[in-house]
């Protein structure tokens, strides 16, 4: 797509608005989320006691109270529980266009992935921390600011009394496990959603801090827990290896029917798809915008080699291919082991069994149900040695490949990344997950889908490190109500 550069006539006064929700953001929002960092909101996949530790309630509930004091004109919240669920907060703001017929809805998430290791010493996971323009801590960038902004972004249009349609909002706390209670929620509302003509998400990522950037896909996930055992108990290595054959070594030869080590490539054709002609051109145009950008901005291992510092290499160096693999091919990681002892704790103990966790990134196109009964199917037939392996699923989610732009959409994203960014909007796909964006285009297959976020560059998600850009997420806010000002 070739965005113009002029900047149209707009609708808000640009300046006015980013400086709202800037003066906002420092005078609030950056609080409220750095008290939300500091909350262990772990998402129920990760938090079998969640219901009992209170923290995604204690979340919900300050978020929530927040948006009630805001005092937003025609808006009404409510704090929404289906037994036996993670609880969501819906809100709704009455419309204001005369004749606006359809709903805008704004979706973000509370819950959060777990801990993780290697957080800077100064640093972690529930001990936020403001620097340089970035608020470190799990969680606030994915995507605990997403309620804050959304409401900030509706108080910039009531501001300048700027005509818009209906507005709802959909918080849940249930993303980071899959988002397996979010239908049951989406059906028991969805009388109160209404034609829903646009969804805000603001859960994904942005190639830069230099421009809006819209997501135009999002890979699908199969994921599960993998177990090869071989022996009841644990028997001295000496005595039993060489006849035992080791768990860990049949591990990889169960793994190699799913993926070629050497290369990293999925064997299995049923996993992979045809990437559309207008994702291939979108990749390539964003390519010529990041460059190697796209695979330096990972904090990759090094080694000094005689005075000259050695880096771990990427899949490719080709900015092109490297945007296809991480939005387009699927992939798999393991992304934890169970079985191992410490090595400390390590003896001479031929052991019983091996674990992995297993996270299989689909292409946007491939359905995940079925791909999570053909791994199974893959990976249990025909054990080695004879050896019980299993797999257990842990849920799988279909990926999604947005719809064609509308032209007032195009018009009025680049319009909102010109007035504050300077530069017009980007597209990129994103080779994370979002379930609810799959169940909205299935259900209101006409609505726009403004998908964006704050990941950029090194803001490191799921990992050591998270970061919340605030600087960005303040031209970010100020889009949103650019474009919620232009939806005819």
């Amino acid at each position: 797509m070739n965005a113009p550069r002029e900047i149209p006539t707009a609708l808000l006064d640009s300046a006015a608005v980013l400086d709202q929700v800037s003066r906002q953001w420092d005078g609030d929002i950056v609080r409220q989320i750095t008290d939300y960092i500091a909350i262990p909101a772990k998402s129920p996949g990760f938090d079998e006691d969640w219901a009992q530790h209170g923290y995604i309630d204690t979340v919900l509930r300050n978020a929530a109270a927040w948006v009630e004091a805001q005092k937003v004109e025609g808006l009404k919240l409510e704090v929404v529980r289906l037994p036996g669920r993670t609880p969501v907060i819906f809100f709704e703001v009455a419309a204001t266009k005369p004749g606006a017929q359809q709903t805008i809805l704004m979706y973000g998430h509370l819950d959060k992935q777990p801990e993780f290791t290697g957080w800077r010493a100064d640093l972690g996971p529930w001990t936020p921390k403001y620097e340089d323009g970035k608020l470190y801590g799990r969680g606030g960038a994915d995507d605990g600011y997403a309620v804050y902004a959304s409401v900030a972004a509706v108080q910039a249009l009531k501001a300048q009394k700027t005509p818009h349609p209906r507005i709802v909002g959909l918080i849940e706390t249930c993303e980071e496990s899959g988002s397996y209670d979010l239908l049951p929620y989406v059906d028991a509302l969805r009388t109160r959603l209404g034609d829903v003509g646009l969804v805000i998400c603001l859960d994904s990522g942005a190639g830069n801090y230099d421009q809006l950037w819209l997501t135009t896909s999002l890979r699908g996930m199969a994921s599960g827990t993998l177990k090869v055992q071989i022996l009841t108990e644990g028997v001295h290595s000496g005595d039993a290896s060489g006849l035992v054959p080791s768990s860990f070594r049949i591990m990889r030869q169960v793994l190699d029917r799913l993926e070629d080590s050497k290369t990293g490539r999925l064997l299995p054709a049923n996993f992979h798809c045809e990437v559309p002609a207008e994702r291939l051109a979108q990749a390539q145009a964003t390519a010529a915008i990041l460059g190697e950008e796209v695979y330096k901005r990972f904090p990759w291992a090094h080694a000094d080699c005689g005075g000259s510092t050695a880096f771990a290499l990427p899949t490719t160096t080709d900015p092109v291919q490297a945007l296809i693999n991480r939005t387009w091919t699927p992939t798999l990681s393991v992304t934890g082991a169970e079985g191992f002892p410490a090595l400390q704790d390590a003896g001479n103990v031929l052991r019983p069994y091996t674990a992995f966790k297993l996270s299989l990134r689909l292409p946007p196109l491939v359905d995940a149900a079925q791909a999570v009964q053909d791994l199974k199917a893959l990976l249990e037939d025909n054990a080695p040695y004879q050896a019980v392996v299993t797999f257990e699923p842990n849920g799988g989610a279909s990926g999604w490949n947005a719809p064609t732009t509308a032209p007032w959409f195009e018009r009025a994203l680049n319009a909102a990344s010109l007035a504050h960014f300077g530069a017009p909007v980007g597209y990129i796909g994103q080779g994370g997950t979002i379930p609810l964006m799959n169940m909205l285009s299935q259900g209101f297959p006409k609505a726009q889908m403004m998908v964006c976020g704050v990941l950029g560059p090194r803001s490191n998600a799921h990992g050591p490190n998270e970061f919340l850009h605030v600087p960005y997420a303040k031209r970010l806010t100020a889009a949103v109500a650019e474009v919620m000002a232009e939806m005819p």
